[in-house]
């Protein structure tokens, strides 16, 4: 198996320039206070559908050649990859179709629809999702693309680190949140071909370390009962980003949903905007003190924004 490359995120970074935000780096004087280090947050929360996800889910459509993209694309997803590729098809002026699960919030169906895309419901389980996604492939022969084990995902993902590192410049710590891998993945192989001097760690919830528990143990650990409030993060690794995870990544840390829940709303109160609880994980960790490597000058990526607003963690 060819691992993503340096080469093939510079080659994203170009492909999705024209549909894709340079999103912004903020800073903030308190919480650098708080921290004792400087921090640099890269705000894949005002990225296009509030998320990273969007540079992977593009980038995969627009590398599809003409008769393939032709065809359409197809995904299994109840979050923001699904939303993602249903925008990254509707600018491509292709069709897309989304499996979801018959409990997946209104608001994400919604979101889905807006782009365009059709949604075919399936039951609420993994093998159900799969069954259906399989179903729907044999009848439309569209690309697959999954939401995390796919090069172009992860190539694409690896650009929101890129454009940290051109920008900011040197960096003693890139933290990024774990789940899937992709973003993870991603944003260590940008930051390893930018600078040799930059660790790369991940952060991640305590109910949901399937990542931790595998990268002690140098095989893949899958997930079975994830339990945490960022939501984003309960998926396993895959091959692909397990291997770019072991070969580029110094370490992962683990925080409860509490310091989860507390870096979340220090985010939204000090910096003045919004961030979803998978997007708080990574200050979690540096403001729960989990982080024991040089951390002077700390690149932080908030992978994304889009919070239920009616049921906020801190609201009882």
């Amino acid at each position: 198996m060819d691992l993503v490359s340096f080469a093939d995120i510079r080659d994203a970074a170009r492909r999705i320039a024209p549909h894709a935000h340079r999103t912004p780096v903020l800073t903030s004087r308190n919480l650098n206070a708080l921290t004792q280090a400087e921090l640099f947050f890269k705000c894949e929360n005002f990225q296009r559908v509030g998320a990273f996800k969007f540079r992977g889910a593009c980038n995969a459509v627009f590398s599809l050649p003409e008769e393939a993209a032709s065809r359409g694309v197809l995904t299994h997803s109840s979050g923001n990859h699904a939303a993602a590729l249903a925008l990254s098809a509707q600018l491509r002026g292709i069709p897309a179709t989304v499996v979801m699960p018959a409990n997946a919030p209104g608001v994400k169906r919604r979101a889905v629809e807006s782009y365009g895309a059709r949604i075919v419901t399936c039951e609420p389980t993994l093998a159900s999702r799969e069954s259906t996604a399989e179903q729907v492939l044999k009848e439309t022969g569209a690309a697959f693309v999954h939401p995390y084990d796919n090069d172009h995902v992860i190539a694409g993902q690896g650009t929101a680190a890129l454009e940290l590192m051109e920008e900011i410049g040197e960096l003693d710590l890139v933290l990024a949140p774990v789940g899937g891998g992709g973003l993870l993945s991603g944003s260590a192989v940008a930051v390893a071909g930018c600078s040799s001097k930059t660790s790369v760690l991940a952060v991640e919830p305590a109910g949901a370390d399937d990542a931790y528990r595998s990268f002690m143990a140098g095989r893949i650990i899958p997930q079975t009962d994830p339990r945490t409030i960022a939501d984003g993060l309960r998926t396993s690794l895959s091959p692909r980003t397990f291997a770019l995870i072991r070969h580029y990544v110094a370490g992962i840390v683990t925080v409860s949903d509490d310091e989860i829940v507390s870096a979340m709303r220090l985010i939204w109160e000090r910096m003045k905007i919004v961030v979803e609880p998978s997007a708080a994980v990574p200050f979690a960790g540096l403001l729960a003190g989990k982080i024991k490597l040089p951390c002077r000058r700390v690149g932080i990526i908030l992978s994304g924004g889009n919070v239920d607003l009616d049921h906020l963690p801190w609201v009882t």
